[in-house]
């Protein structure tokens, strides 16, 4: 099969380059550093109390998942809002759109070497996670549900930075949106719920006075819970809370969000809201292959 040309430029470029080796030993010297502190306060707690925490290995467990999925999220966009609006920069867009390349593989070529480069500094980092099968808790379809979380968010936000980056011709103004969607999607769709939560609170005690705080304790967000399939955050939160043993979804959002009554939705959060992610990504794609696409592009921005 042949290899895309663009993939393998970016990819070729970005493996030569000193950043790249650089930012791989500082973030897997940072997690290694937390990793063999917080060996050595097992070890010095069971030298005191001759008993181990296990829950200290699961809170490793958490923390490097949680550091990388934060990075993902906010890294990704970065990496790919120049990618475009960059090659206009340079003038050499329309240079690449001349080649025998289509406008979808000079697309995914772009955001193939992004993904590449962000997933090499997650497989770097698995070693660390492996402390934590030392003493059990984690299982490997845990590591596995994991990664694909990983991979929503990625194609996610990746998308996001083409799609913005083929629509805007600077790309200062296509990271900045970029980020701003990002911030919508994350932290948008948790304030509606939690503005929608407190105005049902506000109903429940004018209508219940006499029994206002067990009311307004029975108080939820209603349909506006399912604005967070959308939301990479809300899936991560439901999947480690999962994963460190709270197998109800039901009780992870009840718990911030009010109580629901069971759904299919609600049983089968995590996939479906992976799902859409996904289906969210290709959109954003078709976009941006339709804003670079000569004579059917959607009209650039400046």
């Amino acid at each position: 099969m042949k290899m895309n040309p663009v993939y393998k430029r970016e990819t070729t470029v970005s493996a030569r380059s000193f950043r790249l080796a650089l930012i791989l030993m500082l973030f897997n010297g940072v997690l290694a550093l937390v990793v063999m502190l917080n060996m050595y306060s097992v070890l010095e707690r069971v030298k005191l109390t001759a008993e181990i925490q296990y829950s200290s290995f699961t809170n490793l467990y958490v923390f490097v998942a949680v550091v990388e999925f934060v990075m993902l999220m906010f890294i990704m966009p970065a990496l790919t809002s120049a990618s475009i609006s960059g090659e206009r920069e340079r003038q050499t867009l329309d240079l690449l759109l001349t080649t025998v390349m289509k406008p979808w593989e000079i697309i995914w070529g772009k955001l193939t070497s992004s993904f590449a480069t962000m997933f090499l500094l997650i497989l770097s980092s698995f070693p660390l996670l492996a402390v934590s099968f030392v003493y059990g808790g984690v299982m490997v379809y845990d590591v596995f549900l994991l990664l694909l979380c990983y991979l929503a968010v990625a194609l996610l936000c990746g998308s996001m930075g083409i799609c913005f980056s083929s629509l805007f011709k600077r790309s200062t103004i296509a990271t900045v949106v970029s980020y701003g969607v990002l911030i919508i999607i994350a932290a948008g769709t948790y304030a509606v719920n939690v503005f929608a939560l407190s105005i049902a609170r506000m109903n429940m005690t004018n209508t219940y006075a006499l029994s206002a705080s067990g009311m307004a304790d029975q108080a939820n967000t209603g349909g506006f819970l399912y604005l967070l399939l959308i939301n990479p955050v809300a899936t991560f939160y439901v999947m480690i809370n999962r994963q460190t043993g709270d197998n109800q979804v039901l009780k992870s959002l009840n718990n911030v969000f009010g109580p629901h009554p069971e759904s299919f939705v609600l049983d089968n959060w995590v996939v479906l809201s992976i799902f859409i992610q996904l289906l969210l990504a290709a959109i954003f794609l078709f976009a941006a292959i339709r804003a670079i696409s000569p004579g059917k592009g959607i009209r650039k921005i400046k």
